[in-house]
């Protein structure tokens, strides 16, 4: 009985040895595949967490830059509105947007309504930017450019604005029957 334990033990010692030169080999094989793999998996996850953190930096910097702004636009409204054209110039996206805004409507509220209809117009013509924001550019715009503009050309202007499935139909309807006074 003793033999055949002996047997059964030395058995099972070839076959682990034999199992242990296959993952041997198999490693050499493969091995740096995996590496490659795990060293891809790490960098990406890396990347993507440095990348995260970076973007979230620059909009807390642009939140704080837009913030600033809009604090001084009650004490000192030029430089606010300097303020809002630089950011403009600087940051895409939705602070940028929304400094281009501000920047016209404090020019003019300065009194500068041509240049504030030139920004309004500036948006208009980004395609970047969504319609609903490009459409507002132009009403604003025609506002601003009221007394100055050719009223036929702002009236062209407005026209697709009227179509019935725009938000802004009233708004440029309004101000289309305005500029045939």
């Amino acid at each position: 009985m003793a033999d055949t334990s002996d047997d059964d033990f030395l058995l099972r010692e070839i076959d682990e040895d034999l199992q242990q030169e296959k993952y041997s080999e198999l490693w050499k094989v493969y091995g740096n595949y995996i590496i490659a793999v795990i060293l891809v998996i790490v960098l990406g996850v890396g990347g993507y967490q440095g990348w995260r953190s970076y973007d979230l930096s620059a909009r807390h910097e642009q939140s704080v830059r837009f913030a600033a702004a809009m604090n001084a636009i009650a004490e000192k409204p030029e430089d606010a509105r300097k303020t809002f054209a630089k950011i403009a110039e600087d940051v895409s996206g939705g602070y940028g947007l929304m400094a281009q805004f501000q920047n016209a409507g404090l020019l003019a509220k300065s009194g500068d309504k041509s240049a504030a209809a030139a920004v309004y117009a500036k948006i208009s013509a980004d395609t970047s930017i969504d319609p609903i924001y490009r459409d507002m550019a132009i009403i604003l715009g025609a506002l601003n450019d009221l007394d100055q503009a050719d009223p036929t050309a702002l009236s062209a202007q407005l026209a697709p604005l009227r179509a019935t499935e725009n938000p802004w139909r009233h708004s440029a309807t309004e101000l289309t029957a305005l500029l045939a006074i």
